[in-house]
């Protein structure tokens, strides 16, 4: 007992204190678990890939039945080309991106100089019954140096072997001095699980920019 209280008077200050170095986790940085009791938020970050001059963007591990809920957020995407953000699902886990999909588009623009105004249903990039990548963005990215677009896709329930997969997508882009806010929504049209996504722009490469994958809990 003499050791044991020798060093428990050793961690106490002369004011009584425990000293820092007595005490495991002192700081947020040294803290390598949460406790059970502290809800970490209902999003996971599962992945992130940074565009280099890249073909595309594919995520091919970590879609699965641990989640009913996927989302993927563009940060900046901007393209090497005048082009649009597109993106398809695999059931193959990557060999091929060609499932089978009905979608609809919508968007809504405004000019920098506030000369032109729209919202329209697209029905030039809607998809029926295809196996095309969809266009997440209605026209083409402007290539200037502060172009780019961002937005997101939800994906619901890849895993499902029953139902098919429903999937919405809103994105804003810079184009040629306009925002344009594009909103897509539709199914892959199949009960097999979907298990790899990739994204790629209509021509060129991805030159810059982020894609985020999240599962909701």
């Amino acid at each position: 007992m003499g050791a044991i209280g020798r060093a428990l008077g050793n961690s106490i200050t002369t004011a009584g204190k425990v000293l820092p170095s007595a005490v495991n986790n002192t700081s947020v940085s040294a803290v390598t678990a949460l406790p059970a009791g502290i809800d970490a938020g209902s999003l996971v970050l599962l992945s992130t890939q940074t565009a280099s001059s890249s073909a595309s963007i594919s995520f091919t591990s970590g879609i699965d039945s641990t989640y009913k809920e996927y989302l993927f957020i563009f940060n900046s995407i901007h393209p090497s080309a005048s082009s649009g953000l597109t993106f398809n699902g695999s059931i193959d886990n990557g060999s091929n991106y060609n499932v089978i999909k009905t979608t609809t588009l919508f968007k809504a623009h405004h000019n920098e100089s506030d000369a032109s105004t729209d919202l329209s249903y697209r029905t030039g990039e809607d998809l029926a019954q295809s196996t095309d990548y969809q266009r997440l963005t209605n026209y083409d990215i402007d290539t200037d140096n502060d172009s780019s677009t961002s937005g997101y896709l939800h994906l619901f329930q890849p895993s499902s072997n029953v139902f098919v997969k429903h999937f919405i997508s809103n994105t804003n882009q810079c184009n040629f001095g306009y925002s344009v806010n594009t909103y897509v929504a539709g199914y892959f049209n199949t009960t097999s699980a979907i298990n790899a996504i990739d994204f790629k722009m209509t021509s060129g490469n991805i030159d810059d920019g982020t894609i985020q994958m999240f599962g909701v809990k």
